[in-house]
This record gives C-alpha cells, structure tokens and sequence, in this order.
C-alpha cells in the first residue's frame, strides 16, 4: 500500500518553515482506496512570493487545524504504507520536522518518483512535475496545491506501475532525484561559504550559511523558482570553506562575489546598494534624515537596494525611536505629521519638542549605524574550538580578518594584527559588520 503524498510550505527549510497544506492519497498499486487534504495553520505568517505561487493566503489558514491537531490522522492514514512523492525528501523531511517538533520520530519507507521516472522512462529533457505531467498528457488543474500535484503524482505513479508492478523493489540509490547525494555527504553541518561550479568546472553561485549542509539541501529542494532548478540542473560540484562565525562568512560571501561574478548571483552582481540614508540639520536645528539615491563623495548612515526598502526601514526607526515623520522625509506638510496626530510623535514637526531633546533620540538611531570606535577587532569563533576569527577595523576602515590561536589571542592583543588578511572596504562590508554588531554581543577589542 502507498500513501502518495504533497505538501505545501512556507518555506524551503524544514528547520525553520512550516506545512500550510497537505493531500494523502491512498492508492493499492491499482486504484485509489483513500484520500485527506487539509489546508494548515502554519502559526506564522506565509511569504508574500509564497503567496503568489501557491494562492494559499494568511487569512485562508487563520481558522485552518494546527499540524498537532491533524498529526494522528496522518500517522494513521500512513501507517505500514510507503510514502511517495514526487522529490520526496523534501515532503518527507517537512513531515519528520513537523511531528519531532511534538516529540514523535515518524519514519516510513519512502519512493520518490523523480528517481522512479528517471530508472523507467530515461531520456527526458526534464523530470519536473510540470514538465513530466506536459509530456505524459496528465492533467493538473491546480499546479502549486497540495490536492492538485498529489493527484497528478497518483497519475505519474500509476503510469509508472503500469511500466514496473513492484515499484518497492527498484534499487533507485544510484539514481539522481536533482541532484546527486554525494554532493552533499561530506559538507559540514558548520558555518561558512559555499561554491557551486558546473561540469566545466565554472564557478555558478557562492553562498554562505551557519549550516552549509543544510543550505545545500535547500537548494536541492527548490522546486519553487525557474532559475533555481535551472542552477541545479548545471550543478556538478559543491566546495567549501569553513567561517566559524556568521560574520566571516558573511565578509567572505561578499568579496568572492564581486571578485568573481558568479552566473547565478544575478542580485549580488549588481551595484545592490543604489539609496542610503543621510543626515542633516536643517534651518530650526532640527536633525533630519533621508533616503535618496547614494552621494559618491559622501558616506551614507545605512545602504538600500531601493527607495522602497530604505521607507519601510525609515517607517520602523520612525517607530522604534519616536522620530517625526516630516523630519525623515516621510510626510511632506508645513505642519503637524501624521504621527503627532495619532500621538505617535511629540511634535518637533510643530516646534512642540526643542530640537535638542529631539536631536538626541536621532543621534541615538544614528549610532545603531556607525562605528562606536574607529580602531577595533572583533573576536569571535574560529573553525576549531581551540581557534578564534578576528575581523579588523582601522581609523573607521574595513581592513579584513584572518584566524588566530584562541590561546595566543587571549594572551597576547597585540599579535591579533599578524593574522589579518587583507580584503577590501567597501560601504557594504561596513554595513555587514555594523549590522552584525548591533544584533550580536561580540567580543570587541580596541587598539
């Protein structure tokens, strides 16, 4: 007996995202005996992109059942059945995540059925649901939800047991579902940089992670993106290098993609920082800040990829430090902003507030995005836990970092500059390590 089975998610990882949908569909290798769908109140909120791909909305799921509420129902509905799915790891791993979350180790038998097609029908340019379905005139409805893409699995499944009665009896371990397992067997569940090259041999995309092991295998998931199965599909090598810590690795993800353009780090490629945030003290004495479009000569407060970004951000510091909005230029007006009057803002737009007591809660949000100090190390894990990484700031300057004894660095300041390798500054980089600071309690050594 098989229990053929799709989910729909908020998300790629199964660490960190949840179930918004699921169909089982039982099937006793002639015909359907069963079936369950229920959409899933994921208890957080669904990606906009998320959103648009599978029209599942925040508010279809508000009343939906919590996975807790439905997780019997599962267990029984597949017990002593063999869970099929098309890329099956990853309904599978979502599954597992789901129920050890309540303390339960689900496991099951499982057939993917990328795998299943690739051993009884070779020579396909695409072994893609959609594309599968396409060239196998199934019909499928409602692509990107869980009832449509189970029943078009039960379809394809059926067709392939039509080719092979004993689909169980396969050894499908040497065949590719995306991507081969070998791949990523040997990477290091660590923090760190990530480079994928293809059969030439090029260098396609650099990323980095706390767990690069389990980046990977989210990219080997995605299923959701045209230009993410493209990647896999030219996929041919995975190398690595360990950070020891968020920070190095987010330094080290930066320069090796302006050093070498990867193919597929189309966004990071660009000048991404196009806007920033500035300040100025205008004719009353009062601090203003602003996004618009980056001054070269001049160094900006903060970085955006766009106007939009850098509002929505200037929204929040709005919030979180009780500025006005005229004086962020968010609303233009002569008088009181919208702020003051839902009493959100204690009327420096109207001179109610003098700008001292105003200017110092400005220079407080400021301060969340400069350099305390001009001169300073930061010390952190290194790859080893007899290691510490150093990053190394100079008269307000990314200088680079390099890796250090951790019982030379904490007996001896002075030798932590004798590790550092060079990199270049850049506004991003000092963004990097700022936004780092504010976020982390890092060890911070000045000089």
């Amino acid at each position: 007996m098989y229990a053929i089975i799709d989910i729909e998610t908020t998300g790629l990882s199964p660490a960190k995202e949840k179930i918004t949908e699921i169909a089982i569909i039982i099937h006793d290798g002639k015909t359907i005996v069963d079936e369950f769908s229920a959409l899933i109140n994921p208890e957080k909120k669904i990606p906009y992109r998320i959103i648009q791909l599978t029209g599942i909305t925040n508010q279809m799921v508000e009343s939906a059942p919590k996975f807790y509420e439905i997780g019997k129902r599962i267990v029984e509905l597949t017990e002593d059945k063999i869970i099929v799915g098309h890329n099956v790891r990853f309904d599978y791993g979502f599954l597992r995540s789901e129920f050890k979350s309540l303390g339960y180790d689900y496991e099951r038998k499982t057939i993917d059925t990328v795998k299943l097609s690739r051993k009884l029908i070779p020579g396909r340019a695409s072994y893609s649901l959609g594309k599968l379905c396409r060239d196998l005139a199934i019909e499928n409805k409602s692509r990107h939800r869980a009832t449509g893409d189970a029943i078009a699995t039960t379809k394809l499944f059926e067709l392939l047991i039509n080719i092979n009665g004993h689909p169980e009896d396969i050894n499908l371990s040497k065949v590719q579902s995306n991507i081969n397992k070998s791949l990523v067997e040997d990477l290091p569940n660590a923090p760190g940089v990530y480079y994928f090259y293809n059969k030439d041999k090029e260098l396609i995309y650099v990323g980095k992670s706390i767990n690069i092991r389990d980046r990977v295998l989210s990219h080997l998931s995605n299923n959701l993106h045209k230009r993410a199965i493209e990647m896999k599909n030219q996929l041919s090598h995975v190398d690595y290098q360990l950070s020891g810590s968020d920070l190095i690795a987010l330094l080290l993800e930066s320069h090796e993609i302006k050093k070498n353009q990867p193919k597929f780090n189309r966004k990071q490629k660009r000048t991404f920082f196009n806007y920033g945030m500035y300040s100025f003290i205008d004719d009353d004495g009062y601090k203003n800040l602003k996004v618009i479009r980056i001054i070269d000569e001049q160094n900006p407060l903060y970085t955006y990829s766009s106007l939009q970004e850098g509002r929505d951000h200037m929204l929040k510091l709005c919030d979180n430090f009780n500025l006005c909005q005229k004086y962020c230029g968010l609303y233009d007006t002569s008088g009181a902003c919208f702020h003051y009057q839902i009493h959100a803002c204690n009327g420096a737009c109207i001179g109610k507030e003098n700008h001292d007591d105003y200017n110092k809660r400005v220079d407080e949000c400021i301060d969340n995005y400069q350099f305390q100090h001009q001169n300073f190390y930061v010390v952190e894990n290194g790859r080893t836990k007899e290691e510490c990484s150093v990053v190394k700031v100079e008269n307000g300057k990314y200088m680079g970092f390099g890796f250090i004894d951790r019982e030379s660095a904490d007996s001896d300041i002075s030798i932590l500059n004798d590790c550092i390798v060079s990199y270049s500054d850049n506004k991003e980089v000092r963004r990097i390590i700022v936004a780092h600071m504010n976020k982390v309690d890092c060890r911070v050594i000045r000089y």
